[in-house]
């Protein structure tokens, strides 16, 4: 998610897969505004993409797997330098966003009774601690604690903690356990969900709209349930960096790849949605990330200057998108008549105004890159005792 595709010393700029975190990102916002009602009357087959937005956290996590590696393997690595780039990329967006949505959420909390903020109001202290260490995504109540997309760096902070150990491990294994690895992380992650399925701990049928159920929480968001996918990018970066793949492999990839995906989607109402979110999507998007690595031609346009940009704008546009999209689809609704409950939306907002809300994310998270994301980080890699490559800092 905050992995930028770029080389270490001696490896050139993969500019497409930068790129691809914008769209990635994007379908994020997507869903949020057909969570949001924004798309109520967009066409069915468009609502039917944007629904399953949410898939593309998958995406996040297998490329911040390979990039990882990318960046990192072939030379010592450098545990200070390595936690200082990784906080000067994560943490300085993430606080902002906190400071952002911290009058909607201590509002709601303390002067609305909304039944799913009951647990944040009975444990506000730990809730405030837990997103502060950026651990909430370990206790399945605090997942979606104040800035509710903030999870997913809970998660790659896990991540972070075990690549070291995973990359030294990795480099020793060949080509065929990496594959073997990759299908058993895939075959993991799918069984999970299987069992959520089979055992309804929660006793509901489980759908995007349940997100603060316990057992649900803990399947979406627990970073051990996760690792899989982030898993299965380490093996495709090494397989990648150990070369000798044809170029003529990098159409198919990306093609079969989004093939696949498009083919799930379209098929996603019939599939249980505990499985749809959690890795199902794993190989295709895999699929992609390895194709565009190779750089095919074809995918020139994708290293343009503006998609690039709008690539190391994603991070905050994950992170701003969701409160953003809110204000603006609602922002003339009416305020709650009484302080017990939010008054449900009166009008369904317009196309016109989901579109404004998805360019005014965009638009404001580039701003915040420019003026608050790269400024704080080049302010902590200039600290003192800090060698960190510029290539590894914005990895």
């Amino acid at each position: 998610m905050a992995e930028d595709a770029m080389p270490s010393k001696n490896r050139p700029h993969l500019a497409a897969l930068t790129s691809a975190r914008f769209f990635a990102a994007f379908h994020v916002v997507l869903f949020h505004l057909w969570a949001m009602k924004g798309l109520t009357r967009a066409p069915l087959w468009f609502q039917r993409f944007a629904s399953v937005g949410y898939v593309a956290l998958s995406f996040f996590f297998i490329l911040s797997g390979f990039i990882l590696v990318y960046t990192y393997a072939g030379k010592p690595l450098d545990l200070r330098q390595f936690w200082r780039a990784r906080l000067a990329r994560l943490y300085p967006v993430y606080l902002f966003s906190l400071l952002i949505a911290a009058p909607f959420f201590f509002y709601v909390v303390l002067k609305i009774n909304v039944p799913e903020f009951a647990w944040f109001r009975n444990h506000l202290g730990l809730t405030v601690a837990l997103v502060l260490a950026m651990l909430q995504a370990w206790v399945p109540q605090a997942a979606l604690g104040w800035n509710g997309v903030n999870w997913a760096v809970s998660v790659e902070i896990f991540f972070y903690v075990l690549f070291p150990a995973l990359l030294a491990r990795f480099s020793r294994i060949s080509n065929r356990g990496l594959v073997t690895i990759s299908l058993g992380c895939w075959m993991m992650a799918l069984a999970t969900a299987l069992a959520y399925v089979a055992l309804a701990p929660d006793h509901v049928i489980a759908d995007s709209s349940k997100d603060f159920l316990p057992w649900l929480s803990a399947l979406k968001f627990n970073p051990l349930v996760r690792l899989p996918e982030f898993v299965m990018g380490l093996a495709c970066g090494c397989w990648f960096l150990r070369g000798g793949h044809h170029p003529k492999l990098a159409t198919p990839l990306v093609l079969s790849g989004t093939a696949v995906a498009l083919l799930v989607t379209a098929f996603s109402d019939h599939i249980a949605y505990p499985i749809l979110h959690t890795g199902l999507f794993a190989p295709a998007f895999a699929a992609i990330i390895c194709g565009l690595a190779l750089r095919p031609s074809w995918t020139s346009f994708l290293e343009s200057k503006l998609l690039v940009l709008l690539g190391e704008s994603s991070y905050c546009l994950y992170l701003l998108h969701a409160m953003i999209v809110g204000m603006v689809l609602y922002a003339d609704a009416p305020a709650p008549s009484t302080p017990e409950k939010l008054a449900p939306p009166p009008v369904v907002p317009t196309l016109g105004r989901a579109v404004g809300a998805a360019v005014v994310a965009t638009v404001l998270a580039v701003l915040v890159f420019r003026f608050v994301e790269e400024p704080a980080r080049k302010w902590l890699r200039s600290k003192p005792h800090s060698t960190t490559p510029a290539a590894a800092a914005s990895a």
